[in-house]
């Protein structure tokens, strides 16, 4: 699965580049705080899996007004290289590739 390239960011990781997008508009789910913030991430050049990363912190565009913090340039390189020391393989085909990093996220239900 591809991401969308309109709206996608390129990153640069130890001399790799991928690129990144959030989602827009929240998810049902997201957007009534009951589940976080994704985002994914794919090999720029050959993309193969999807990293998709769960945050710990609400949607911005959430319908609650819950404070979210923006994601980060350097926050996706940390999840990218996370990811990759447990096993993720950006250029081979394949299911995505989740990362959990929800711990500590409260939701409003």
């Amino acid at each position: 699965m591809a991401l969308v390239k309109k709206g996608s960011r390129r990153i640069a990781v130890d001399g790799t580049t991928y690129r990144w997008r959030l989602r827009g508009r929240p998810t049902y789910d997201q957007g009534l705080v009951w589940a976080p913030l994704t985002y994914a991430v794919e090999h720029a050049e050959s993309p193969g899996t999807t990293l998709v990363i769960t945050t710990n912190q609400p949607h911005p565009s959430n319908g609650f007004g819950a404070q979210a913090n923006p994601v980060l340039p350097s926050d996706v390189a940390e999840s990218i290289r996370t990811a990759r020391l447990n096993g993720w393989a950006p250029e081979d085909p394949g299911s995505p590739f989740h990362l959990d990093q929800s711990e500590g996220f409260v939701s409003s239900h």
